[in-house]
């Protein structure tokens, strides 16, 4: 009887783990992404997290959403990777690219012209700054929820998202 109970224990947490893959991959590779800037880097970082919150599945505790939760996993599997020697000899360079599809070869060329300068300047921000932007416009994430995946004061959030924000409106003037 007790093997039965672990045949069909190992297939839920089969079942568990391909859901959150499938579901939270691609948020978790692109926070991993704009924190290091580097595809093969997020690639390892969004391995690391599911590995990472796979072995700690059970405990999980509800207390944040399951995509706060990975993406704190990723944060800190970042700063892992960022205080590694290894991490400090790589130069960053890439930028993201956005593919958009539109009816006109036109609008399809402006619309990704303008996205990846949005991207280009995003990625200038400072790290601090760029990291709650990402969170509150992509991820959608509230200032609380930031704040606890972050470990820092809302207002804290707050002002790093204006700070953000305001820059950006700053360059876009300048051009």
């Amino acid at each position: 009887m007790e093997e039965d109970s672990l045949k069909h224990l190992s297939q839920v947490g089969k079942f568990e783990i391909e859901h959150l893959v499938r579901k939270y991959w691609k948020d978790v590779w692109n926070y991993s992404y704009v924190l290091t800037q580097k595809h093969d880097i997020a690639d390892d970082i969004a391995q690391e997290t599911f590995i990472r919150a796979f072995r700690s599945l059970d405990s999980f505790r509800s207390e944040s959403t399951v995509k706060t939760w990975l993406l704190k996993i990723a944060r800190n599997a970042t700063i892992n990777y960022k205080r590694s020697a290894f991490f400090r000899k790589m130069v960053l360079m890439d930028y993201v690219q956005n593919n958009f599809s539109s009816p006109s070869a036109e609008k399809n060329y402006f619309d990704g012209r303008f996205a990846d300068r949005i991207w280009e300047l995003v990625m200038r921000l400072p790290l601090k700054q760029r990291e709650v932007l990402l969170l509150n416009a992509h991820y959608q994430m509230s200032l609380a929820d930031i704040a606890d995946l972050l470990v820092l004061p809302e207002g804290t959030v707050k002002s790093r998202l204006h700070r953000a924000r305001m820059k950006l409106d700053e360059w876009l003037k300048e051009e």
